[in-house]
């Protein structure tokens, strides 16, 4: 449809991945069954979580709430492709672009807010454990999670309104197996500048002041425990904090790889399979890292298979 001499895009077509042919109807069973795992293993932690009044405190406040947003990060991009899989049908449309587009920032940036929250819980319960009932009030730990869901909410909208104001000509395949924001700024044939602008300018508070605050928690807590150095005391201190390093290291090694540390010779097939290891593969894996390394979902667990009430 032409509109002066501007082309007006009703639908964009996902390239989606990289597979042969051949190799479809493994691969759609593949993320088939890891997206399953994935609803089964948040949806676990989350009930768990209700379930067993000990679970009631703020890291487990914090981390339901990821599980959801884990849940929910995978569902914006996981489903659209299994269905152009099967159906071989690569189209969205435009509207349902910017939808999926504005939810899969939502997520994302949730996920980097709780984990911040999730660390400074940490660094308190660690380095001022006879303040913490003082410090991490209830009070406290739900302003925290409200505030995150507001910033990220307002982040991922006014992205999604900068995008919509943009021109997008002829072409409208994007090679990517879902609508990523630098994919469609690159289809845009209007001024971009000040997308350009916003993303570097909230890339920061988003991913480069989280991860700074996280290292610094981390670091103070290692200090802490370096003052009064105890066999216990790292044994406790790995325990409560090894499965949200690990996440930590999940989530943010293959952002910052993906996007902060580009390489010239980056391909569209390694950028797209580093893509699908922190939307599809890290929110598998959280709930089995929070499961196996955390003693007290392992002692919830382990009570509840048996029958008991703690």
């Amino acid at each position: 449809m032409e509109m002066g001499n501007k082309t007006i895009i009703s639908e964009f077509l996902l390239l989606g991945l990289p597979i042969e042919p051949d190799q479809r109807k493994l691969f759609y069973t593949l993320f088939l069954a890891m997206y399953l795992t994935t609803v089964l293993g948040n949806l676990f932690i989350i009930v768990l979580i209700q379930l067993d009044s000990h679970l009631h405190t703020p890291m487990y406040l914090f981390l339901s709430n990821l599980s959801f947003s884990d849940l929910c990060f995978s569902s914006v991009t996981i489903p659209k492709l299994l269905h152009n899989m099967q159906s071989q049908d690569p189209s969205i449309p435009y509207a349902g672009c910017l939808a999926q587009m504005y939810f899969f920032l939502l997520f994302a940036d949730l996920e980097s807010f709780l984990l911040v929250a999730m660390a400074y819980d940490r660094y308190v319960a660690i380095c001022f454990p006879l303040h913490y009932s003082i410090i991490m009030s209830p009070k406290l730990c739900v302003s925290l999670v409200v505030l995150s869901w507001v910033l990220t909410a307002f982040i991922s909208l006014l992205h999604t309104l900068l995008m919509a104001r943009l021109s997008f000509c002829a072409d409208n395949v994007i090679p990517h197996f879902f609508c990523d924001m630098s994919a469609l700024l690159k289809l845009a044939c209007s001024d971009t500048e000040i997308n350009e602008m916003v993303i570097f300018i909230l890339g920061g508070l988003v991913i480069i002041v989280p991860f700074l605050l996280i290292f610094s928690s981390y670091a103070q807590i290692v200090s802490s425990i370096l003052k009064v150095p105890s066999a216990r005391g790292i044994r406790k201190a790995f325990s409560t904090c090894g499965s949200h390093l690990s996440v930590v290291s999940l989530f943010y090694g293959m952002i910052i790889g993906l996007y902060l540390c580009p390489s010239a010779n980056n391909s569209t097939v390694k950028e797209t399979i580093m893509a699908v290891m922190y939307t599809v593969v890290t929110p598998m894996l959280n709930p089995f890292i929070y499961s196996l390394r955390n003693q007290d979902i392992k002692g919830a667990l382990q009570c509840w298979s048996l029958g008991l009430k703690r």
